[in-house]
């Protein structure tokens, strides 16, 4: 099938654009090619390279430079390619940027959403549309492991956004007959992130040998996944007949604190540093852990294949080689 992915030279989005093409499907990335971060503290224009050379390595793959906000360009790119699915993943990728970026985060993800929705009439072609939403969304877990159910009370800009475009995706499909799947991904990491997760600083601190700094004793949990497992989730929802009209957790199903993590850390690298510092009194982000990914399991047959242990260790890797690949060629 032809896959349409907005977002789709981001992290998740060429992860999950190379997959499809390799088993065989028609790919239309659609990217503003617009980075949050501040190039001197980011690697994004090497990872970007990397993920383009990559990509453009299939024959399967097209690219076109756009985006969501603007309509017309949205509507003739569709109409110019006829999607049968479009996996909507253009957004400002990370919470704190969303929060101090509010106007535009909003703008991307809501006015976007809408414009992507409201070609549904026109481009008869599409028959899902999925839909990249957050964990975000709960806000505080109030149950644990968090079931698709919970009471939706999101922290900030990213995840009200985020909650935002999932009514909008439901209701506007609903309308036009065509099927949509929402995705809630938690604490997403592995290759090629340059949006300066907390996996990545602790990655690249511990490699350029500066401390691990962990707040309140490092006990804030997130249920972290390794990019192949939520590459395999829309990768599901793309191909699964099952999956339409469903909301999903996609994650590891396990909730791992920071100090886990940083431990794992300094076991593959055991020059690195741990400190602990009190907690910051700003701190808002949300309370979270464990999800339940019983739905994904259940509908879909998703099995996440790694645990926080296996999937730093291949990110480490990774990192360390890059680099080393990187330097040699400067």
């Amino acid at each position: 099938m032809k896959v349409f992915i907005t977002g789709g030279l981001g992290f998740i989005g060429a992860h999950l654009a190379k997959r499809l093409a390799d088993e065989g499907h028609e790919i239309v990335v659609f990217d503003s090619m617009t980075h949050y971060i501040d190039p001197k503290i980011s690697r994004h224009p090497k990872y970007l390279d990397w993920r383009l050379k990559n990509l453009l390595k299939s024959p399967n793959i097209e690219i076109i430079r756009g985006d969501v906000r603007h309509k017309m360009h949205v509507l003739r790119s569709l109409l110019k390619t006829t999607p049968e699915v479009i996996v909507h993943l253009a957004a400002i990728p990370i919470a704190v940027t969303s929060d101090s970026l509010s106007e535009e985060a909003a703008d991307i993800k809501l006015n976007g959403t809408l414009n992507l929705l409201e070609t549904l009439h026109e481009v008869k072609s599409i028959k899902r549309f999925i839909y990249a939403s957050s964990s975000m969304v709960y806000g505080d877990f109030k149950k644990i492991p968090c079931p698709i159910d919970h009471p939706k009370n999101p922290k900030g800009v990213y995840g009200a956004v985020k909650l935002c475009g999932e009514i909008l995706t439901k209701s506007v499909c609903n309308l036009n007959s065509v099927e949509w799947v929402v995705v809630r991904p938690s604490a997403v990491y592995g290759p090629t992130d340059s949006n300066r997760r907390v996996t990545q600083i602790f990655i690249e601190n511990a490699l350029e040998g500066k401390p691990l700094v962990l707040h309140n004793g490092g006990q804030s949990m997130l249920d972290f996944t390794y990019i192949d497992d939520i590459v395999e989730g829309f990768y599901l929802c793309v191909t699964k007949q099952e999956a339409g009209n469903h909301i999903f957790n996609i994650t590891a199903g396990e909730g791992r604190t920071l100090k886990e993590m940083a431990e794992i850390i300094k076991r593959e690298l055991p020059d690195a540093e741990i400190i602990y510092k009190e907690a910051r009194p700003d701190e808002k982000r949300p309370e979270r852990g464990t999800l339940d990914i019983s739905d994904a399991q259940r509908i879909l047959a998703f099995k996440p294949r790694y645990n926080l242990e296996t999937g730093m260790k291949k990110y480490i890797a990774f990192v360390k080689d890059f680099d080393k690949k990187f330097c040699e060629n400067i």
